[in-house]
């Protein structure tokens, strides 16, 4: 992240258009820290920061940390959609603060995008970004990325019924039929299982069981590539993905 003048930071860190920036900034809202230094009072737009990458803001009372690139995971609840225009339930988006909703993306939507979809019933490891090319890589079939579901069922899940998952079930979409096969399938209980895909298509994980006779009765994605959702980050809470946790991700 090259230098560049501190109401510039505040504009791509997301906290609005750069005339409400270098407003913050004047008004006196605005102070900053270079690492685990000291806090100063700022006044001036054009102050011009060297390292943005060590800078820590204090926006109105709010810390942030910058970042030139959002990479974050989130614990998504069930009750919430995926979706920036939901149709029947709120946004998976309200439960992130304003800046990563606001981050600017040139020719995009801005703020981060949500990297694949979970039902709005489905809950678990939602990792968000407003890196194309990290979204591309992640979501494509092409990369492969595998992803964990723990799935509940209404019934008992036999060793046929896992055989057929692993073998590979034809899932009906109007008039396309398509065989899907499961990459691994772990038995914890007679109904409880864990699901690894590599793709991640309409309803798959629901459509699979069913496929193979059964009804899925919830449903929970506990990891993505070697990723898994930390057992203290609570349904609706986010956090930054640090370099170790980029790293697993391939």
């Amino acid at each position: 992240m090259p230098g560049c003048e501190l109401a510039e930071i505040l504009y791509t860190q997301g906290f609005g258009t750069r005339r409400v920036c270098w407003g913050l900034i004047q008004g006196g809202h605005v102070r900053i820290a270079q690492g685990e230094g000291p806090w100063q009072d700022v006044r001036d737009g054009a102050l011009w920061v060297q390292q943005p990458e060590t800078l820590r803001l204090n926006v109105q009372g709010q810390i942030w940390p910058c970042h030139a690139k959002a990479y974050v995971m989130l614990h998504k609840p069930a009750g919430v959609e995926c979706s920036q225009k939901p149709s029947a339930w709120p946004s998976v988006y309200t439960l992130l603060p304003a800046p990563l909703r606001q981050r600017p993306v040139k020719g995009g939507q801005a703020g981060v995008q949500a990297i694949g979809r979970l039902d709005q019933d489905t809950t678990g490891l939602l990792l968000l970004s407003d890196d194309g090319r990290f979204i591309h890589r992640l979501s494509s079939p092409k990369h492969a990325v595998p992803k964990v579901y723990e799935v509940h069922t209404r019934h008992p899940v036999t060793p046929q019924a896992i055989a057929a998952l692993l073998e590979g079930v034809t899932l009906r979409d109007r008039a396309q039929h398509e065989q899907v096969r499961a990459d691994a399938v772990q038995q914890h209980t007679p109904t409880h299982i864990s699901l690894t895909l590599h793709a991640g298509k309409y309803h798959q994980v629901k459509r699979m069981l069913a496929a193979v006779g059964n009804r899925v009765e919830a449903l929970h994605r506990s990891q993505i590539g070697g990723l898994r959702l930390p057992s203290d980050l609570a349904p609706g809470q986010w956090r930054w993905l640090g370099e170790q946790e980029l790293a697993l991700l391939g």
